[in-house]
């Protein structure tokens, strides 16, 4: 794996953690989760071959930290973070984007909000379940698992959430797709279990109470691709970018794996978010 450059940059109250490699127009990897930066070790450097490839960890997880430890959180300012690393590594030119999971929310806002420093939007599996029918049931799921992490802590409320996500009759545990993780994703477990209280207490609730502009995505649709795991059917990350593609009029895309398929195959998830930039230039 190739060192990266590492850099810091100062937010509106926070201090990010960034990761540079290879040259190329820029490509920034928004991860989902508790990810972090690390989340994109096993494609970065492959996708560097092409792109300036910028990675980072968002604002209250593991080396970004807040300069208020309780301070709410907010879909447009993180998306504003990605839009300050936009500008410091590409001013003279849009950037490519690519996010996953709740770093895919915050890419639809960025592109909503400023298209004019974006090229192209991949979005994998934003969890945008308001844009869905069944919304309200969406929202009683949410209250009960905020409520639960109140009442009984942390890992009860974690198997209710991976409950609600998973699609009927699939597998019980909330880490159950841990099985079988390449050795360097399960040696970030541990890095991963720390930042779950921030995840699933401020993250989750702020992110997938989101509403994005379908409208003004629709006059943008030229600019994003929608992508989903091929293993993610029936599950709820799946439905938002289905429903989106289908009510955009754009062709949805399927990545290796599930909605984690960026930690479970690598090597295919990488080629695939490749030849998505390539196929949507």
């Amino acid at each position: 794996m190739t060192h990266p450059d590492l850099g810091s940059l100062r937010v509106d109250g926070a201090t990010l953690h960034y990761e540079v490699r290879g040259q190329g127009p820029l490509l920034l990897l928004v991860p989902g989760g508790t990810g972090g930066a690390a989340a994109f070790d096993g494609i970065a450097d492959g996708l560097a071959a092409e792109y300036t490839v910028a990675t980072y960890d968002p604002r209250g997880m593991s080396r970004s930290p807040l300069d208020d430890p309780e301070a709410g959180q907010h879909v447009a300012q993180h998306a504003d973070d990605a839009l300050r690393l936009v500008d410091l590594l590409s001013p003279g030119e849009p950037a490519r984007v690519f996010g996953t999971s709740s770093g895919a929310i915050a890419a639809l806002h960025l592109l909503t909000a400023r298209p004019d420093r974006l090229a192209r939007v991949v979005a994998h599996e934003p969890p945008v379940v308001e844009v869905l029918p069944d919304a309200p049931a969406h929202r009683v799921f949410l209250a009960r698992v905020q409520e639960t992490l109140d009442a009984r802590g942390l890992m009860p409320a974690m198997a209710e959430f991976a409950a609600g996500l998973r699609k009927e009759g699939g597998p019980a545990g909330p880490r159950a797709a841990e099985a079988g993780l390449p050795p360097q994703a399960a040696a970030r477990a541990g890095r991963t279990m720390a930042g779950l209280p921030y995840f699933l207490g401020r993250i989750v609730p702020a992110f997938m109470s989101y509403v994005p502009d379908v409208e003004r995505l629709e006059t943008l649709s030229d600019r994003l691709v929608l992508a989903c795991g091929q293993d993610s059917r029936g599950e709820l990350p799946y439905r938002p970018a289905a429903f989106l593609a289908e009510r955009l009029g754009t062709e949805l895309l399927h990545f290796p794996g599930g909605h984690i398929g960026l930690t479970t195959h690598p090597a295919g998830f990488g080629e695939a978010v490749r030849k998505a930039f390539l196929r949507s230039a």
